[in-house]
């Protein structure tokens, strides 16, 4: 409708008014689907499909649900998986809607109208939405241009063809757990010459670095514009296919090279923080899914730089949890092990224990403080409520203070030191 025409004027042509056609409103209602889907979830299918890909709304708590793509097939008889949504953290209800406006915007909504999300696009130029073969939805203008795509607004996935930008969406957040659709407490965020891994703890005043990737990607002091996860075949004739990631500056890490075509394959940062892809291959009747990379394999040890890998509180050793430290020693580890609980930070009433041959999962890529003495660094420590322990390189005279524990890797290294803050009654 046109307000400001008169009675004897006609509305001129409006650009970028979405033909009532392409308009739809979605009801989250009905029967839920048969089939077993990741996390165990209820979902109710919309018409909005290409396959292997499938728009849902999902919950894994009864009245709680996410928009969600769903990626894998029925015949596959394989778990499928979700591998983007659009109200993390903020789910909807029942007869929740999913709508294409006339003017161009798409919007989730509550029954009673409240907005739990949208695409902010109105009034954009935008006559239609797909969703393409490989994974991304898009609104699109009348030139045929994406003004919008859902490449652009990742959770814990990049599909094949996904990007992290430093100006743009530059982080992946893991989920929190299985039946807990919240943000987790790991991301993957996109810097300037680097995408670095960090464990966010309640305890410590900023996130935790786990993984730096400068020497993984050689990228140096290079800026690093953007990421790309990519999957291509090795060459014009290849017997196989390459997974990818690729810096701006053409610069690449080969992640695996699957024997078989890996387009539909998505990368995700794993309730564990772990970062692993997995490939579907629809020819496969059965079992579709193989998972073709992982960043921390457990085979050559590297599952012990996982932050929980050994719960709050274990000795891993080549990928394995081997112990559970205490003021009496090395204990078998078990899940229940924690670290000494302190009913004061008052220096006269703490002791430390000491451990040899052990590094902090931040040690690994940070350079801790330093150089200083070993007596000053506990004193740092010991003045310092919320430090839990630090450790010390006596080669280097390196200090970290920790403010979680969890997972420490035994090395074969005397000088690697760790001081557990314990009570002394």
């Amino acid at each position: 409708m046109c307000d400001h025409a008169g009675p004897n004027m006609s509305c001129p042509d409006m650009q970028g008014v979405v033909p009532p056609s392409q308009t739809f409103n979605y009801v989250n209602e009905g029967e839920f689907g048969d089939y077993i889907v990741e996390y165990d979830a209820n979902y109710r299918v919309l018409p909005v499909f290409s396959t292997p890909f499938q728009l849902c709304f999902y919950n894994t708590t009864p009245g709680a649900y996410t928009l969600a793509l769903r990626m894998g097939t029925v015949r596959s008889e394989s778990l499928m998986r979700w591998v983007w949504e659009a109200n993390r953290g903020n789910p909807v209800g029942e007869n929740a809607t999913f709508s294409l406006l006339g003017s161009g915007n798409l919007v989730l909504a509550e029954a009673d109208g409240r907005v739990a999300w949208q695409s902010n696009m109105a009034d954009k130029d935008v006559v239609g939405y797909k969703l393409l073969q490989n994974g991304n939805m898009v609104l699109y203008n009348s030139k045929g241009n994406f003004v919008w795509q859902s490449f652009d607004s990742p959770t814990d996935t990049l599909l094949a063809g996904q990007s992290l930008r430093l100006k743009g969406p530059n982080a992946l957040v893991s989920r929190l757990s299985e039946m807990e659709n919240k943000n987790g407490p790991y991301s993957l965020v996109l810097e300037p010459n680097r995408f670095a891994m960090y464990y966010t703890s309640k305890n410590s005043p900023k996130p935790m670095l786990y993984f730096d990737s400068t020497d993984y990607l050689m990228s140096g002091k290079r800026t690093l514009d953007v990421l790309n996860f990519t999957s291509g075949p090795e060459t014009d004739d290849a017997f196989a296919w390459e997974l990818r990631l690729e810096h701006s500056d053409g610069g690449y890490q080969i992640l695996s090279r699957p024997k078989y075509n890996s387009s539909l394959t998505y990368l995700r940062l794993g309730i564990d923080g772990g970062l692993r892809a997995y490939t579907f291959y629809a020819p496969v009747d059965y079992g579709a899914w193989e998972e073709t990379f992982t960043l921390f394999p457990r085979a050559s040890g590297q599952e012990c730089q996982l932050p929980k890998r050994c719960g709050e509180f274990g000795l891993c050793e080549d990928s394995q949890c081997v112990g559970c430290p205490s003021p009496n020693g090395l204990l078998g580890w078990s899940k229940s092990c924690s670290p000494p609980k302190l009913t004061s930070c008052k220096g006269n009433d703490i002791k430390y224990y000491k451990l040899e041959g052990v590094d902090h999962f931040i040690s690994k890529y940070t350079r801790g403080n330093g150089p200083m003495k070993e007596e000053e660094c506990s004193r740092k420590c010991t003045s310092d409520c919320k430090c839990l322990g630090f450790f010390f390189n006596r080669a280097e005279s390196r200090c970290w203070i920790v403010y979680d524990l969890k997972t420490l890797t035994r090395v074969d290294n005397s000088t690697h030191l760790g001081y557990i803050k314990a009570p002394i009654h």
